[in-house]
């Protein structure tokens, strides 16, 4: 890896754990912190350019010559690196979430739950691009007056719950600009209704959207954050398992490989905790999803061995009723065989993959299809993968025919 190529902000999310930081931090000792960034392959001019200072200034610093002392380069540096404020001596960030104080919750409305549900167990079987409309009505005609009319915490909760979904079907259709503005809604109706873990739990859903749109800081900012109201909050170890392990796919894929090892163990750790309270609002994080995650952190952190057989035990964990995480699944295995060499291996699997069944409205399904034909396509001299692809396309021909209302223009076009 080029010593000069790592991206500062995504160094410090892998060391805010790490005691040499946070006592940098604490003792506003700023060029220990640069020494530290330094050494972790962030250039000096690349340093000196984020702070907006000059080299020689910084080795100053770096070398022990004049230390920081105004208060607006404090600012300057929490900014430019994503520090938490705190850890400098500073009000919160504009950047930082806000935090909210825990009501105790009373049970929610039966029917608000009873909606959750059904959509919940249509979105595994079908995708949320068919049910993204009728979740975002559901809100508008049943919610959203109540909000006003009744005001109790229960419907803020219920509304939080029931945007963060609407989220989630945004970016199973493919919107991820949409997605991002119902989790930007869901978190302060959450917050409202005192319910910190479904806080927490929408976190987690913006650490996994941040992620999948390349913001890695703000990814590992998201999982942080989540921990931090979990820790205020009642205990859910699967909640705390689900953050850590999005923080873990954060710092793999900032190539932090100490960092992410460890938020990996801790999740291990936590969903292997004693049995889990139960919270209406949660979707499960189970040993199935863990294992899925766990493969692409794994699979990020050049690890093939162990991310293949996590990648094996969330496709082994997965029944038929999750339509859309099996076939998500499948292709993290594909993807994992391929690296590894093993075309055969990665064929056999490709080819239960196509047998999804062709009426998953998700646009996220294949848009992951799409990228693991691109992943084949080098190989295609190799005749069992010349086939496949032939049947490859076929298949997804007639997955666009059927899937065409719900397909952005030209989605239908892509091979």
């Amino acid at each position: 890896m080029n010593r000069h190529t790592q991206d500062p902000r995504e160094v410090v999310a892998g060391l805010l754990d790490d005691p040499r930081l946070l006592a940098a931090c604490a003792e506003r000792d700023m060029g220990t912190l640069f020494r530290l960034l330094n050494h972790r392959g962030v250039s000096t001019r690349r340093i000196a350019a984020v702070v907006d200072i000059t080299q020689g200034r910084l080795y100053d610093y770096m070398n022990g010559k004049s230390r920081v002392e105004r208060l607006s380069l404090f600012e300057q540096i929490a900014d430019a690196f994503r520090l938490p404020g705190h850890l400098l001596g500073l009000a919160r960030r504009s950047w930082e979430p806000a935090v909210a104080e825990f009501r105790p919750q009373r049970a929610p409305h039966g029917d608000d739950l009873a909606a959750m549900d059904a959509f919940r167990s249509a979105d595994r079987q079908t995708g949320g691009g068919r049910l993204y409309g009728a979740v975002v009505r559901h809100l508008s005609e049943h919610v959203a007056a109540r909000l006003v009319e009744d005001g109790r915490p229960q419907v803020f909760a219920a509304a939080g719950a029931l945007t963060e979904m609407a989220g989630w079907m945004a970016h199973d259709s493919g919107h991820d600009t949409l997605a991002e503005q119902h989790f930007t809604r869901a978190l302060p109706l959450a917050r409202t209704s005192g319910d910190l873990p479904l806080a927490a739990h929408i976190t987690a859903s913006r650490s996994h959207l941040a992620l999948q749109t390349g913001d890695v800081p703000g990814a590992v900012l998201w999982a942080r954050t989540g921990l931090d109201l979990v820790g205020r909050g009642p205990g859910i170890p699967s909640l705390t398992a689900r953050l850590h392990t999005m923080r873990a796919r954060a710092l793999a894929a900032g190539r932090q490989r100490a960092a992410a090892a460890h938020a990996l163990g801790l999740a291990r750790r936590a969903l292997d905790a004693s049995a889990d309270s139960v919270h209406p609002w949660l979707s499960p994080f189970d040993a199935g999803r863990m294992a899925g995650e766990a493969a692409m952190a794994l699979r990020d952190l050049g690890e093939y061995t162990e991310a293949l057989a996590s990648a094996e035990e969330a496709v082994r964990l997965r029944g038929a009723d999750r339509t859309r995480s099996l076939a998500l699944s499948r292709i993290t295995l594909v993807d994992i065989l391929l690296r590894r060499g093993d075309l055969d291996a990665a064929l056999s699997v490709g080819h239960d993959l196509l047998g999804t069944s062709s009426t998953l409205g998700s646009v996220r399904f294949i848009r992951q299809l799409d990228g693991l034909r691109r992943l084949l396509e080098p190989h295609k001299g190799y005749a069992p993968v010349q086939d496949y692809l032939v049947r490859f396309d076929d298949a997804r021909r007639v997955r666009t025919l059927l899937l065409a209302d719900i397909l952005s223009p030209g989605e239908g076009a892509r091979a």
